[in-house]
């Protein structure tokens, strides 16, 4: 193991694993407590959900083999869902019929901390791109707007 390797931990508040890392704290809002999953790497928590109390009804019930791979499902499937939303909200595809010609308008924004980028790409029934421009972020693709470029002749809208 090199120093760079997670190191497996299981605590009764603290589990870790070579991804993963299960975090039982105070819940801020109440007298309960919450757990926080975290990837390595990650500054911040993937999920975080409410805890059982243990017994005493004071404390935490401690983390355990079958919850840590429970919260590990449930933190992916939170990931997993959250790139396909942003996946969706930066491409976009709207089909359009022009002289008997259907085509396939995509709208793919590429973010970046500089400032994004964004092209708008025509693809025939092949799926062969016939056309490709950059356009503003702020580009709004539907089918009207997806219309009127491939009526234009694809020049870049303004």
């Amino acid at each position: 193991m090199t120093e760079d390797s997670p190191v497996t931990i299981q605590e009764a508040r603290l589990w870790s694993d070579e991804r993963w890392t299960a975090r039982v704290i105070k819940n801020e809002d109440d007298d309960g407590w919450a757990v926080a999953m975290t990837l390595h790497g990650e500054s911040e928590p993937a999920l975080v959900g409410p805890w059982t109390m243990g017994r005493d009804k004071k404390n935490p019930k401690p983390l355990d083999a079958p919850a840590f791979h429970t919260l590990v499902k449930t933190a992916n499937e939170v990931r997993r869902r959250h790139e396909q939303q942003l996946h969706a909200l930066l491409n976009k595809r709207i089909s359009v019929t022009v002289d008997g010609r259907r085509l396939e308008v995509v709208l793919a924004i590429v973010p970046d901390e500089e400032g994004a980028t964004a092209t708008l790409s025509a693809q025939d029934a092949f799926g062969e791109e016939i056309a490709r421009v950059a356009v503003s972020q702020a580009f709004k693709l539907n089918s009207s707007s997806a219309q009127a470029w491939v009526e234009g002749g694809f020049e870049r809208p303004r």
